[in-house]
């Protein structure tokens, strides 16, 4: 399971429920002259984000095209065509900055995004259904997937192959195995 991309607020709108637009970045504020400004990087694939490249910006996917980039502190700068000045590129402080999930790269056989497996049901390896994928959270050794019952209580896998046996993606399942005190 690969994270790939952020999934969070990502649009959807396709008829399977799958991301039609992943965040790829968050605009902070404008920077220098030029029109560029201040991004944070949101997708584990920067090198994707270069002259050329088309994006969507803030809520509405405004498409518009990156004209410059260059690396900035744990960011980067960005230029848009056709923001060539601070006051052309204020109006997108703090905006997300989303690509079509129809361009996202391929990942290796056997990984997936995080917006594939976001919202699939989860069941034991005995057949007991535990509920719904509803986050993952990032943690320096593994990913944690947090599942939330009918009951609202949530359950917290890692993402391991221990735990992890199965992506059923077209029927919208993981098959797990519950590792001795992983749930009461």
């Amino acid at each position: 399971m690969a994270r790939k991309t952020s999934p969070a607020n990502a649009g959807s709108g396709s008829p399977t429920g799958e991301s039609v637009f992943l965040i790829v970045g968050f605009i902070r504020r404008p920077h220098g002259l030029r029109g560029e400004m201040i991004m944070d990087i949101h997708t584990d694939f920067p090198e994707r984000l270069k002259p050329g490249t088309k994006v969507y910006i803030g809520e509405q996917h405004r498409p518009m095209t990156i004209a410059t980039t260059r690396p900035h502190a744990t960011g980067m700068l960005v230029g848009l065509h056709g923001l060539t000045t601070p006051d052309l590129a204020g109006p997108l402080r703090n905006t997300y900055v989303y690509v079509s999930a129809k361009d996202r790269p391929p990942l290796p056989e056997g990984q997936l995004y995080h917006h594939q497996v976001l919202g699939m049901r989860v069941v034991t390896d005995e057949g007991r259904e535990l509920g719904k994928l509803t986050d993952i959270i990032a943690t320096g050794a593994n990913d944690v997937y947090v599942v939330t019952g009918e009951d609202g209580k949530e359950v917290l896998l890692p993402a391991i192959k221990d735990v992890i046996l199965e992506y059923d993606v077209p029927n919208g399942e993981i098959r797990v195995h519950l590792l001795d005190g992983l749930i009461e």
